[in-house]
């Protein structure tokens, strides 16, 4: 590296317009949350459709990743957000249109363009860590995921304010959040386009991990054969299985709440705790992983996930409630960070979009797959199976968790030896 300070400028720069846009692109996503299910019950004229837009949305953000992750490596970097970035701006025409239309239809493609903007926000995170070297990318990606804090307090205020400001135009309070949301993609758009720059892919050769060889040993590497490292297995069980556990009991909870008599205030609240977990104290999971590892802090979030599990069905109440989802996005934030940085760390910097298009493409799939399943299960058993359900894949990612360790020492023990 010719001139490393100013590499440095440069990737922070990059790291900080990579945050801010994070920050308008996940506040169009929170504000956008908060009003598809009411408006998709009414489009559809059934409560029973409030969820379709939105796993709509999950199978269209699995099934773009990896397609994504491939014009990333491809095109670079840039290119790849600003596809997201201008997905984000048709999903915000397209649902303001259909809202307008009184169109379910159009609900629904305005999901699926959601979902395919998603997929390419997502790996963000990724990009920001591999232009520092590998023993920072914690800390960087923990960086990233805290623009999620910025994006769940802004994305809640939008609503009110945006619904009063469309309303003046005589047009439906709702369709506010999908005004704003074209704005907001727009500037993301285009601060991606003037201020990341180099491509962080060229700046990403400068920072290999030391996991990686020459650059024509990786070239032949095929995604099985990347799939089977098992850095990258474990990175990626970890974020799968986190991301099924904290979806099923994160989704039902508010409908439990009202089967309860809690207001939406009280809701409102529960989920605000959540949030907190999950992206407020990122900075803090960034350190932990830095001073004892990725491992140890995927097992402290087996650990919380398991806990959280158990107390959610406990007690109907708001404090048990509260604090079980803040524990459930506390130990989803865990393995997601320790996972990105594991799966970050074992890749090249060509193969980087294609392999973490794959694992955004698990991560959906996971989510759509307990989104749908939450529901029969909370019919079936109430929160309690849910729980049940969460708490046993909580345990296989545990009893991976030990398979992987066991693997690891096996590895080292002839090197200490030696």
């Amino acid at each position: 590296m010719s001139n490393p300070s100013f590499s440095r400028s440069v990737s922070n720069r990059i790291t900080k317009t990579l945050f801010i846009t994070q920050a308008f692109f996940g506040a169009t996503q929170v504000a956008a949350f908060t009003v598809v299910p009411i408006l998709s019950a009414q489009m559809a004229d059934s409560e029973s459709m409030a969820g379709v837009p939105m796993t709509v949305a999950f199978l269209a953000r699995s099934l773009a990743a990896y397609p994504i992750g491939l014009a990333m490596d491809r095109w670079g970097r840039r290119a790849g957000l600003s596809i997201g970035y201008l997905a984000s701006m048709l999903a915000s025409i397209t649902s303001f249109m259909a809202v307008l239309g009184h169109s379910f239809f159009g609900f629904c493609i305005g999901g699926a363009l959601s979902g395919v903007a998603r997929s390419s926000a997502e790996q963000a995170r990724f990009i920001a860590a591999e232009i520092y070297p590998p023993d920072e990318r914690a800390l960087i990606i923990s960086r990233l995921v805290f623009a999620g804090t910025i994006s769940a307090i802004g994305g809640a205020l939008l609503v009110p304010p945006s619904g009063t400001w469309i309303s003046q135009f005589g047009l439906p309070p709702m369709s506010g959040p999908f005004a704003v949301g074209i704005g907001l993609g727009l500037t993301a758009l285009i601060l991606t386009q003037i201020f990341v720059r180099p491509d962080p892919i060229i700046l990403a050769q400068n920072f290999k991990s030391v996991n990686e060889t020459h650059e024509d040993d990786l070239a032949s590497r095929s995604i099985r054969d990347v799939l089977r490292i098992p850095n990258v297995r474990y990175g990626i069980m970890a974020m799968v299985i986190g991301q099924f556990v904290m979806t099923m009991l994160m989704v039902i909870t508010p409908l439990h709440m009202n089967h309860h008599n809690h207001g939406t205030w009280v809701i409102s609240w529960v989920i605000m705790a959540h949030a907190l977990g999950m992206f407020g104290v990122s900075g803090i999971t960034g350190r932990l992983v830095g001073r004892f590892g990725q491992n140890a802090v995927i097992k402290m979030g087996i650990i919380i996930l398991m806990a959280s599990c158990i107390i959610a069905p406990i007690s109907p109440q708001f404090i048990p409630l509260a604090f079980a989802l803040f524990l459930l996005g506390l130990g989803w934030n865990f393995c997601f960070i320790s996972g990105s940085s594991l799966l970050s760390n074992a890749l090249a910097p060509h193969e980087r979009g294609r392999i973490q298009g794959i694992n955004e493409m698990f991560v959906s799939f996971s989510a759509a797959t307990a989104s749908l399943a939450t529901g029969i299960f909370f019919d079936m058993g109430g929160l309690i199976l849910p729980g049940i359900i969460g708490l046993g894949m909580s345990i296989v990612l545990g009893g991976y968790s030990l398979l992987y360790t066991r693997t690891m020492e096996k590895k080292e023990t002839p090197v200490a030896a030696g």
